[in-house]
């Protein structure tokens, strides 16, 4: 239920008193709406008085749902929470600023460190990595799957990890662990220390995006969130192309029997190590908590403290139920991983990069095998990258703009099908430059996995789900990778001709799955609402305030989709 506004807050326009009249269950989100009917204004930039009121409705204007959503007094933002603030657009728009430079791009930064040292394996592949530790197609394709099954392993420790301690204490550690580990990588010698340093890279690397994204929601909405997901992938891009360029010159620095990849993993990882030493002291805790004895003053005023926790909490109460240092019980993590409203979600997790991931992980080995050289072939990923990097972001803006997960996600099985369907035709006459421009396309896919996290994030209802959903969600994505990972053999390795039909057949599955995930959601919402709209004014706060539900249970919850 939508309250009506307090007496004592700025009056509203008669247009906005209307709406804010109306009763609305918590799970609707008007902007949510709003940004769906603006479809035919993307390219219009929206007029905003920016010294009119920011703050927008919820559940803390009615004095009965205050009482229920009022955040503990564990919560580590207690302290700033006021439902009677009140602050004009002109504050939080300098304020998202100030979050998005202090704490967002140095989430990128982090990120490019964890693609440095995860994907730099493709760029080695270029210098007779193989041949010169007598590996097979096989043998890299089990490196790969060990390195998968590590990191999907220490998706769900890590994010307890973090829950216990924060994250600002244990991404850094992360960072810093996995780091030791790449930078070992020079010192590579045959096929078992190879298997070995993948799969510890990948239990050290497991767990650091689930733990990023939810330290963002710390600090952002949930319409904001969806976004700076996308602007943190787009650090995965920079990667690629700067480590194509950084692979250039350090691959050059073969001699005798030090081979150039060897450097490569080594001055990358301790680029990785540096990244993770800082990390220490630019991450604060939270919202409010960013003096430290090396900060004596802090990043944020009172008054911003008071903007970023109440903006927050007010597009989604659920955020403070949880101390951010605060760990998970047995019976908390069982309930979230039972909560099958999310598998959908799941499912989607380990299909939807299928149809395009075997030509990604196969891209800088494919164009040597083309007879392209080694620079030509780190040089030749760029113009995917930058195909990727545009797609990623235009279809994150359209996943708001039209207010539709499936409808933005089915954009990536759109794109792959006709082009898989190419690819298949090609045989050992095919011209080199007509595979490169195919598989260019196909690698520059729309990335809509942070669409899918964000989505993820959005219907877990609840920091504990959305702690434990963020990890179980990489877990599947990991286990997706592991399938596609062997999807290509040796033994096809003429055209690829079965793989791709393999790819053919699960991008086809994907768009029913994507639909059954649409109507599963839709009609969850429909009789809930059915339910809601059933009930009195009384009726309603006696729910709100008597019952067990929790998270996404919630009568007055609403999935999106």
């Amino acid at each position: 239920m939508h309250p009506k506004s307090r007496s004592d807050s700025p009056k509203p326009s008669s247009e906005s008193l209307t709406e804010l009249e109306k009763p609305l269950s918590l799970g609707d989100h008007r902007k949510d709406h709003q940004a769906s009917r603006s479809f035919r204004h993307i390219f219009q930039r929206r007029r905003i008085d920016l010294d009119s009121i920011a703050t927008q409705p919820s559940v803390f204007d009615d004095p009965v749902t205050l009482e229920v959503y009022r955040p503990p007094p564990e919560y580590e933002n207690t302290h700033r929470f006021d439902p009677d603030a009140r602050w004009t657009w002109r504050e939080e728009k300098k304020l998202v600023r100030k979050i998005d430079i202090r704490i967002m791009i140095w989430a990128g930064v982090m990120f490019f460190a964890l693609d440095l040292d995860r994907t730099n394996i493709s760029q080695a592949n270029t210098d007779n990595f193989l041949q010169d530790l007598h590996l097979t197609t096989n043998d890299f394709n089990l490196g790969n799957t060990l390195y998968r099954l590590s990191f999907l392993i220490a998706e769900l420790p890590s994010q307890l990890i973090s829950k216990r301690v924060g994250p600002d204490v244990w991404v850094p550690t992360q960072i810093t662990l996995w780091s030791i580990a790449a930078l070992s990588q020079y010192w590579l010698s045959d096929r078992r220390s190879f298997l070995a340093t993948r799969f510890i890279l990948g239990f050290m690397e497991g767990g650091f995006i689930p733990d990023v994204v939810l330290y963002l929601s710390y600090f952002y909405t949930k319409t904001e969130l969806p976004i700076r997901l996308a602007w943190f992938w787009v650090s995965n891009y920079i990667t690629v192309m700067v480590s194509a360029f950084l692979a250039t010159g350090i691959l050059s620095l073969r001699s005798g029997d030090r081979a150039g990849w060897r450097y490569l993993f080594l001055i990358e990882g301790l680029i990785t190590l540096a990244v993770g030493i800082v990390s220490y002291f630019l991450m604060p805790p939270g919202p409010t908590q960013t003096k430290a004895w090396f900060r004596p003053k802090g990043w944020f005023t009172e008054r911003e403290e008071v903007i970023m926790v109440n903006r927050v909490l007010r597009d989604d109460p659920t955020k403070s139920d949880m101390h951010n240092r605060e760990g998970l019980t047995i019976r908390m993590i069982w309930s979230a991983v039972c909560d099958w409203r999310m598998w959908p979600i799941y499912i989607l997790g380990i299909t939807h990069m299928i149809p395009v991931g075997p030509p990604q992980t196969y891209l800088t080995l494919s164009l040597r095998n083309l007879g392209f050289t080694t620079t030509q072939s780190n040089l030749l990923t760029l113009p995917s990258t930058t195909c990727g990097l545009l797609t990623l972001l235009l279809t994150s803006y359209l996943s708001e703009f039209v207010h539709s997960r499936v409808g933005a996600c089915l954009v990536l099985q759109i794109w792959a099908l006709p082009l898989l369907v190419v690819l298949r035709s090609f045989g050992r006459s095919t011209n080199q430059w007509d595979y490169f421009a195919v598989v260019t396309l196909i690698t520059g896919f729309p990335y809509i996995h942070p669409i899918q996290v964000a989505w993820a994030s959005r219907n877990s209802g609840s920091v504990r789900t959305r702690t434990i959903s963020a990890s179980i969600y990489n877990m599947f994505v990991q286990a997706g990778v592991i399938v596609y990972a062997n999807i290509y053999r040796a033994d096809d390795a003429v055209g690829d001709k079965r793989g791709n039909l393999i790819l053919i057949i699960v991008c086809t599955a994907n768009f029913i799955i994507y639909m059954s995930t649409y109507f599963f959601y839709r009609g969850i919402n429909r009789h809930r609402e059915q339910q809601w709209s059933k009930m009195t004014v009384t009726e309603r706060e006696t729910y709100l305030e008597t019952t067990k539900d929790l998270g996404n249970e919630r009568l007055d919850f609403r999935f999106a989709y």
